[in-house]
């Protein structure tokens, strides 16, 4: 038999605080239970033959509820879909903190009764109960490496699917019904690979995300964000980027090392309390890396996040430097094909789209029908091909005026749609840096001057339109359009 932490017997609460209490003291005590037998066994101990390895288990949280009634309907989260039994596995509630105790206290709320938290089956695999510095097994030899997965569990990928948020889970005859997109293993998984991506602890990542595909737009970023923590009157309190390096409020220097080398999709933070503030991830090129990266910023279930980057103008009116707002999408991306199909609509969400076209407003200083000279909304376009002008004539164009697309990319279609996936709100706010069908391509010289002239100013109306979105009651933004016939309870 498995060696376990000490029981701690399911228990109903219908206080927020003590529940959320609870799933701490359970979470504490398994995690601690697998990083002390951890420890020993790098120190050489036996622990065990094989099947009598170490073992703890996820909290849960769990509701039941007998009626479809609930106390407000015009909430797009906070309560289920109808009478029945709903479960979730909990995990790093020392992150998700605040965001547990709004979605318990919505439960208790809406539905009127108790929640119950308790210890599940779920196993958590020892690797995602390490602290952020512990590298334990390092140590180990090629044979210890082996007997170690024969004591503890490992990451099961057949526990982290996607299943819940694609719409295609189906739960056994007499099984809960699920509580929240993601199971605890999917979340630990997804904050793993945010550390390797970003090269920053999930901890600053911040609910409003911009994500760019080029440095010129995470240069202006840090020079802004160093700038404002410098500033007694700005109300950021630390910026930190890559190697988890911070700048504190005033400018002293806080914690992290510079990395040797910046990781594949570097993100910072401009810190606010209560994770209000902006994170700036750049992803590159590629739809790939606009998928993989918003799979796991997901788990953090942020308020918005942004595309702002670069564009090929399709249309003869448009000039290099001019903003194209999204409020359609046309996806030849693919590669969300097998989670998402194409035939799905990506609607625009209306308090983005206002507060997009209305930081551009405010940092312009151009208004109503001004704004048009700039500003441009229509159909988006992100293809997965770099080279799409070099297709055989006639190529795309016809599906591209057919589709009244405006601007293609690589990128925006893929973050809207995961967005739209996830339940988390999108917009998309690209610039004309090139027209390849009206023989404007990019030359060194060229763009040169559009980043000059245009990135610091693009980069500021992203910064405002957050701004203006931080205004908005979180259950104005996270809309019911995003939310499908049975919907899970949390956010």
């Amino acid at each position: 038999m498995p060696r376990l932490p000490l029981f701690i017997a399911p228990a109903t609460f219908d206080d927020a605080d003590a529940a959320l209490a609870q799933v701490q003291a359970i979470y504490r005590s398994s995690t601690e239970h697998l990083r002390d037998a951890l420890q020993r066994f790098v120190a050489g101990e036996e622990l065990g033959r094989p099947g009598d390895g170490v073992r703890a288990c996820y909290p849960f949280v769990r509701v039941r509820t007998d009626t479809v009634a609930r106390a407000d309907s015009r909430l797009s989260y906070g309560f289920v879909a109808g009478p029945g039994s709903y479960e979730t596995t909990l995990t790093r509630p020392d992150l998700f903190a605040d965001y547990y105790r709004e979605q318990f206290r919505l439960l208790l709320a809406n539905h009127g009764v108790p929640i119950e938290v308790g210890t599940s089956s779920q196993p958590i695999p020892v690797h995602f109960a390490l602290a952020e510095s512990d590298h334990l097994e390092g140590t180990l030899d090629a044979g210890r490496r082996l007997q170690l997965r024969d004591l503890f569990d490992l990451p099961d990928l057949a526990s982290m699917d996607d299943g819940i948020a694609n719409g295609t889970h189906e739960p056994p005859p007499g099984t809960p019904q699920p509580l929240a997109l993601f199971t605890a293993p999917r979340v630990d998984y997804s904050l793993q690979r945010l550390r390797h991506y970003t090269g920053t602890a999930p901890e600053h990542f911040q609910n409003f995300v911009l994500f760019t595909n080029y440095q010129f737009y995470v240069d202006e970023f840090i020079r802004l964000g160093r700038a404002l923590v410098a500033d007694p009157q700005a109300d950021y309190a630390a910026f930190v980027e890559p190697g988890n390096v911070t700048t504190l409020r005033g400018g002293a220097a806080g914690a992290g090392t510079p990395p040797p080398r910046l990781p594949q999709m570097p993100a910072y933070h401009l810190v606010r309390p209560g994770h209000d503030g902006i994170t700036m991830v750049n992803i590159g090129v590629g739809p790939a890396n606009a998928k993989t990266i918003t799979d796991h910023v997901a788990v953090l279930r942020p308020h918005a996040w942004l595309m702002l980057g670069h564009c090929a103008g399709l249309r003869n009116s448009q000039q290099l430097g001019d903003y194209v707002l999204a409020h359609a999408y046309m996806r030849e991306d693919h590669v969300l094909d097998e989670d998402l199909p194409a035939w799905v609509p990506i609607p625009a969400l209306a308090e983005v789209q206002m507060a997009l076209e209305q930081a551009v407003a405010d940092v312009t200083r151009l208004q109503g029908y001004e704004l048009k000279k700039v500003l441009r909304t229509g159909t988006v376009v992100s293809t997965d091909n770099r080279n799409w002008e070099l297709l055989p004539h006639p190529g795309p164009e016809r599906r591209f005026s057919q589709s009244r697309a405006v601007a293609l990319d690589m990128e925006s279609a893929t973050i809207a749609a995961n967005g739209f996936r996830f339940r988390v709100p999108y917009g998309t706010l690209l610039c004309v840096s090139d027209k390849p069908l009206h023989g404007e391509i990019k030359l060194p010289g060229m763009a040169n001057t559009f980043y000059r002239e245009r990135v610091d100013q693009h980069l500021r109306i992203g910064v405002r339109a957050v701004e203006l979105l931080r205004r908005e009651r979180p259950g104005a933004l996270h809309s019911r359009k995003l939310r499908s016939f049975a919907e899970v309870a949390f956010q």
